[in-house]
């Protein structure tokens, strides 16, 4: 097996298919890591997400500075992982943010069901209210394995 390093822009060929991965945050020296759904925006270097109010979103917003895994994987010697360092933006409702809010729209109406989970309910528990954020890619770097 050859592992090979990705060039940016093969990193965004897998964005561009791909639109689940694990999002890693930290608040008080505490990581956490969660599976989320996410649209890539590669005119503005961006992924876009959309939650309830929960750990993930009030640690975000208190700690700003995140990590994206996302993966690949055709076999145990056939896969690709890509990690990408960014930034949480909450996207409000403000007339500034408009411009933002149309494109998040547009890309989220190319995924099936991209509401989901964040907006399913969960069994027990009140209604959150519902963010859309973006993670501002910093950088990222991604890794290749094919067979001998």
């Amino acid at each position: 097996m050859f592992i090979h390093e990705l060039t940016h822009h093969q990193c965004a060929e897998i964005l561009e298919r791909v639109e689940f991965g694990r999002l890693a945050c930290s608040r008080l020296d505490q990581p956490y890591v969660v599976p989320i759904r996410f649209s890539y925006d590669a005119d503005r270097n961006c992924l876009y997400g959309f939650s309830s109010v929960g750990r993930k979103i009030e640690w975000m917003r208190e700690n700003p500075k995140v990590c994206v895994e996302v993966e690949d994987i055709e076999s145990s010697e056939r896969w690709t992982t890509l990690v990408i360092f960014g930034r949480f933006e909450e996207i409000g409702d403000s007339p500034e943010q408009a411009g933002s809010r149309q494109r998040i729209w547009e890309l989220f109406q190319q995924r099936p069901q991209w509401w989901f989970p964040a907006a399913a309910k969960v069994s027990g528990r009140e209604p959150h209210s519902m963010v859309i954020y973006r993670i501002q890619i910093d950088r990222m770097t991604g890794r290749r394995s094919t067979k001998g």
